[in-house]
C-alpha cells in the first residue's frame, strides 16, 4: 500500500530536486499567519445587508485602511476609499460624475489600492496570490504589489499607473484591485445556516455563495425545509410557501426561481373568496411589496396554512416514533363550540371557514388542493436554478463542522433536562450527540439523491422532523406554535419552550462536554452557532468566552426586537472579534453618502501567541504531505524508487 501511494506521488515529484522544493515551500507556508476566517448566520433572505457585511468583512476592511494610513489621511478620503473598495463599479460613476480632473484621482486612488493590496496579501504566499489576480491584469498588479523598494525603478512603476490611465484602463484596473482586496482581506466565510425565508434575496445571496472564493455552510432549519422542497417533499413545499406569503415574498419563488403559482392562485380565488382575520396579515417590506396583493397574499397564505397541516397530520400519523401527536388539531376543532381542544383544554378559535376540511377526515387533501400540490411539486422538481442551489448546499454544507478546533452548527445540541444528551430513536435505533448530528446529516442527504422508494420518503420525512422536532437540533422548541399563531387569540399557547441547551450554555461542564463529543479541545475551543436571535441587550458571547451565538437579526422581521442587524464573528492570527452591526440602508445611499454600516467590534479573545498556518486544520494536512514527501525523499535516496527527469 505504502509503495502504491509513493509510485503516484513520484508522478508529481519525480525526483529529489522537485520533492525537496515542495518540502521547503510547504514548510514555508507552514509559518505565514493563518487566514482570516469569517462567521455570518441567520441571513434570511436580506442580500443588501448581507452583501455589506460580506464586502467589507465586518469592518476588516476598514481597521486594514486605519491600520495602514492613520493619521496621514483625512476621515473623509478614508472614508471614500472604504466605500470604493465596497462597491467600485458604482463609487467610479459617482466620481467620474463629481471630479474636475478624473486622471489625477485615478492615480491617487491606484497608489492607495495597491497600498492597501500590498497590506493584505502580506500573510499569503505570493503563488496563492497569483492565483487570485484577475487574468486581465495579473502580471501589472505582481509588479505593483511586489515592487522593489528602491528609487531605481520608480519611473518603471510610474510610468505604468500612468499608462493603464493613458489607455482608458483605470475604471477597469480600479474594480479589479477593489474586488482583489475584498478577496484577499477574508481567506474563509462559514455561513451557519439559515439563508432562505423572510427576506426577498436567498437567491442572490446562494448565487454570491456559489461564486465566493471558500465557504462552507451549515445548514438550518430553513434551508433544510427548502432542500426536502426541492426534492419533492410536499408538506415542505407548502411551508415554505405558506411562509413566502406571510412576508410577503412570493416573488422569491416565481421570479427567483421560475416556479409557476398560477395554478394555486386560480385555486385560492375560487375556493377562499373570503379575506382573513388579522392573524394573517403580511409582514411586508414597504420598500419592496406591492400592497395591491395583500388580499390575494392572505388568502393564500391561509390556504397554503391548511395544505401544510393536512400533510403534516399525515406524517405524524405514518410515524408514531416522532411523538407528534400533540400536533393533530385539525381534528380537534368543534365547529360547533368555535373551539379547538389542545393539551385537554378547549380554547376559542377566531376562524372556523374551512372550506376544503372535511370534520370526518380532516387530514386528506381535497381533489383540487392535491391536483394543485402535484404541479407545483412538478416545478420545484424541474427549476434548474433551484436544484443548482440545493445541490451547493448539499456540496459545501452539513449540518454541522468541526474546523480548526471549533464546533459550527446552526441550533443547539438537544439536551434534557438534567443535562445529557438527548435520545431520539428513529429506525428502532437511539442516537444522541454527535451521532444523531451524524445520522440525519446522512438521512438529509439520502433524502435528495436517492431514486423514488419507500426509504427515500422516509427520508425525506426525516427532514420535515429536523425542521420542526422537538428532537432536532435544528429546532430547539418543545413546538412549532404556527396553528396556535394563526388561530387562537390566547397568547398563552404561542409559547416556544426552548431545549434545556438555551439555559444551560452558559455552564462550563456542559460547553466542555459538548465539545469533548466533537473531538474537540475545550481548552482552546470554541462553539459558534446561530438560529435564536440575541436581543441587544443580551451578550452573545456566553460561557466565559467559549460558546458564541452570532444571530442577532439579519430579518428585519427580527429587528425590533433584537434592536440590531445581526452579529458576526471574526477569527484573525491575532485573536476573534463580535461584531454588532445595525441596520443597513441600502446600496445606494452608502455610496451616495459614504455610510457604512454602523459596527461595533469588540475584541472577545486575544491569542496569546500570533497564530499561524501551522496551528490550523490545512496546517496539519501540509504537515501530513510534508512526511509524505520526506519518506518519498528517503526512497529515492536509498533506491527504493528509481527517479526521472
Amino acid at each position: 500500500m505504502n509503495m502504491r501511494y509513493l509510485r503516484s506521488l513520484s508522478k508529481r515529484f519525480p525526483n529529489i530536486a522537485k520533492a525537496s522544493t515542495e518540502i521547503v515551500n510547504l514548510s514555508a507556508i507552514l509559518n505565514l499567519p493563518k487566514g482570516t476566517e469569517h462567521y455570518v448566520s441567520d441571513l434570511h433572505g436580506e442580500n443588501e445587508q448581507f452583501l455589506h457585511v460580506l464586502k467589507n468583512g465586518s469592518g476588516a476592511i476598514k481597521r486594514k485602511i486605519e491600520e495602514e494610513y492613520g493619521n496621514t489621511l483625512s476621515y473623509r478620503d478614508k472614508r471614500t476609499l472604504a466605500t470604493l473598495i465596497y462597491y467600485p463599479q458604482k463609487k467610479l460613476e459617482l466620481m467620474q460624475s463629481q471630479e474636475d480632473n478624473i486622471e489625477d484621482w485615478y492615480k491617487i486612488i491606484i497608489y492607495r489600492l495597491i497600498h492597501v493590496t500590498r497590506a493584505v496579501a502580506t500573510k499569503y504566499t505570493r503563488s496563492k496570490v497569483r492565483k487570485a489576480l484577475p487574468p486581465d491584469f495579473a502580471y501589472i498588479f505582481e509588479e505593483l504589489i511586489y515592487k522593489e523598494r528602491t528609487t531605481a525603478k520608480h519611473d518603471y512603476y510610474d510610468d505604468i499607473i500612468h499608462t493603464i490611465i493613458r489607455i482608458d484602463r483605470a475604471p477597469a484596473c480600479i474594480i479589479a484591485l477593489c474586488e482583489l482586496i475584498q478577496r484577499l482581506v477574508i481567506d474563509h466565510l462559514h455561513v451557519l445556516g439559515d439563508i432562505y425565508d423572510r427576506g426577498s434575496g436567498p437567491h442572490i445571496i446562494m448565487d454570491t455563495l456559489i461564486n465566493y472564493h471558500s465557504v462552507d455552510i451549515q445548514w438550518g432549519n430553513h434551508d433544510i425545509t427548502w432542500m426536502a422542497a426541492a426534492s419533492g417533499h410536499l408538506a415542505s413545499i407548502a411551508t415554505i410557501l405558506r411562509i413566502a406569503a406571510r412576508y410577503g415574498e412570493l416573488d422569491v419563488v416565481e421570479d427567483g426561481y421560475g416556479i409557476n403559482l398560477i395554478p394555486l392562485l386560480r385555486f385560492v380565488s375560487d375556493t377562499y373568496k373570503n379575506v382573513p382575520g388579522k392573524n394573517f396579515d403580511i409582514h411586508y417590506n414597504e420598500a419592496t411589496y406591492d400592497v395591491q396583493y395583500m388580499d390575494i397574499d392572505k388568502r393564500m397564505q391561509k390556504a397554503l396554512a391548511v395544505i401544510q397541516f393536512k400533510l403534516e397530520g399525515q406524517i405524524i400519523k405514518n410515524h408514531p416514533e416522532f411523538h407528534m401527536d400533540d400536533r393533530l388539531l385539525l381534528d380537534k376543532i368543534d365547529y360547533v363550540n368555535k373551539t379547538v381542544t389542545l393539551e385537554g383544554v378547549a380554547y376559542a378559535i377566531n376562524d372556523t371557514d374551512f372550506p376544503t376540511i372535511d370534520p370526518a377526515n380532516p387530514y386528506a387533501l381535497s381533489e383540487e388542493e392535491a391536483m394543485v400540490m402535484e404541479r407545483i411539486r412538478s416545478a420545484f422538481l424541474n427549476s434548474e436554478k433551484l436544484q443548482r442551489h440545493i445541490k451547493f448546499l448539499y456540496e459545501k454544507g452539513s449540518l454541522y463542522l468541526v474546523h480548526n478546533n471549533n464546533l459550527l452548527f446552526h441550533g443547539c445540541v438537544p439536551l434534557n433536562e438534567s443535562g445529557n444528551f438527548l435520545k431520539v430513536t428513529l429506525e428502532g435505533k437511539k442516537y444522541c450527540g454527535k451521532a444523531l448530528y451524524d445520522q440525519l446529516d446522512t438521512y438529509a442527504r439520502k433524502a435528495y439523491y436517492l431514486k423514488p422508494s419507500e426509504h427515500k420518503t422516509y427520508c425525506q420525512d426525516i427532514m420535515w422532523f429536523i425542521w420542526c422536532n422537538a428532537a432536532s437540533p435544528l429546532f430547539g422548541k418543545h413546538k412549532m406554535a404556527t396553528f396556535e399563531r394563526y388561530f387562537i387569540d390566547d397568547e398563552t399557547t404561542w409559547k416556544e419552550r426552548k431545549n434545556p441547551y438555551y439555559k444551560l450554555y452558559d455552564d462550563q461542564e456542559i460547553v466542555y462536554k459538548i465539545m469533548r463529543e466533537f473531538g474537540i479541545n475545550p481548552e482552546t475551543g470554541h462553539i459558534i452557532n446561530g438560529h435564536v436571535p440575541v436581543k441587544s441587550a443580551e451578550n452573545p458571547v456566553k460561557c466565559n468566552g467559549k460558546l458564541f451565538v452570532i444571530d442577532g437579526g439579519f430579518s428585519k422581521a427580527y429587528q425590533k426586537t433584537t434592536g440590531i442587524a445581526g452579529y458576526t464573528l471574526v477569527c484573525n492570527s491575532y485573536g476573534l472579534q463580535i461584531a454588532s452591526h445595525k441596520p443597513f440602508s441600502s446600496a445606494e445611499e452608502a455610496v451616495k453618502n459614504e455610510t457604512d454600516v454602523h459596527t461595533e467590534t469588540v475584541e472577545v479573545e486575544f491569542f496569546p501567541t500570533r497564530k499561524l498556518v501551522r496551528d490550523t486544520d490545512v496546517g496539519k494536512e501540509l504537515q501530513e504531505q510534508i512526511e509524505d514527501l520526506e519518506e518519498l525523499l528517503e526512497a529515492y535516496r536509498n533506491g527504493t524508487m528509481r527517479q526521472s527527469y
